[in-house]
């Protein structure tokens, strides 16, 4: 945790960075701010802050939420391509840490190693947001809970169904099953499973493996799953096709599934690959609900870090 002024400055590097409290005010917060948005009721409670973006992998919805939300807060945003910027050339993590976080009040990073955001948190004087790195996807995830909690309630207890790579976004749920008292079913093609130490890392009260994904989705309150090629793998894409053949969520798969289940994908998605077009489209899905979220959970986990707790 850095320092600023003296007092601790909190980051949202990893899941578990916030503890289950915190993460029940995230939600509830979520909720009175996507009302507000929902009724057209200006709410500025960021007006003359500054986030800056800084992006060395693309995205859409990232910085379309994050940009987007801070304005709607009443603050400005400001876009940092590694191409364009010092960063890109070579300037050391450390040194574009001290220098961004004096200009700024708030940084979000869409990075590579999950090393490269650590090593610029460490050294900001600002919250550090991880937007998305090899490792952990935490606000993708907190929109989908938050997505989870207001379709369906709490979902302390229930099951959580991963079909497909251990990428990212598996690794984040992990997390955050410990914290929230959820179940994890994941799925993975062999040599693709969970890394052990990532298993070992979370424990195994709440992790189940499963060789066989309709067996991981049966009973599952929510099946999600995401691209079978996640950026930076892209020269392993012939042979991920072939491997992951069978790990397609489709009708079938969620018909094993809870009568009442969802399905998420963090987007963008393939149909016809990681899922088929009937599930994407159907009832069950809520992928537009989670994609919207993403703007509303950001935008409470913005003022949190900045402002604390609104009484």
């Amino acid at each position: 945790m850095s320092e600023k002024n003296g007092a601790p400055v909190k980051h949202f590097l990893q899941f578990k960075d916030l503890n289950r409290e915190e993460l029940e005010y995230l939600f509830e917060r979520t909720r009175i701010i996507k009302q507000k948005y929902k009724s057209y009721q200006q709410y500025w409670p960021l007006s003359d802050r500054t986030l800056v973006m800084i992006f060395e992998k693309a995205s859409t919805r990232t910085r379309l939420s994050f940009e987007a939300g801070m304005q709607q807060l009443g603050g400005s945003a400001i876009y940092l391509n590694t191409r364009d910027s010092q960063l890109g050339r070579g300037e050391p993590v450390e040194d574009a840490g001290q220098v961004i976080s004096r200009m700024s009040d708030i940084v979000m990073i869409r990075t590579f190693e999950q090393s490269i955001i650590e090593r610029f948190a460490a050294h900001s004087r600002v919250p550090v947001i991880n937007g998305l790195t090899n490792e952990y996807h935490p606000c993708q995830i907190l929109a989908d809970i938050y997505t989870y909690i207001e379709q369906r309630g709490s979902i302390q207890g229930k099951t959580v169904a991963w079909i497909g790579d251990s990428n990212n976004m598996c690794n984040t749920w992990l997390q955050a099953a410990e914290i929230l008292d959820f179940n994890v079913h994941v799925s993975t093609p062999p040599e693709y499973e969970v890394e052990p130490e990532r298993a070992g890392l979370y424990g195994h009260e709440h992790y189940e493996e499963f060789t066989d994904p309709m067996e991981a989705a049966r009973g599952a309150d929510l099946v999600t799953t995401d691209v079978w090629t996640s950026m930076g793998f892209e020269a392993e894409n012939e042979e991920r096709m072939k491997d992951f053949a069978d790990w397609q969520v489709d009708e079938d798969m969620m018909a094993v599934a809870a009568k009442d289940a969802l399905f998420m994908h963090c987007l963008p998605a393939h149909r016809g690959e990681e899922v088929s077009a009937g599930v994407m489209d159907g009832p069950q899905s809520v992928v537009w609900d989670e994609a919207e979220n993403r703007l509303h959970v950001q935008k409470a986990l913005m003022e949190y870090l900045l402002l604390g707790k609104i009484q």
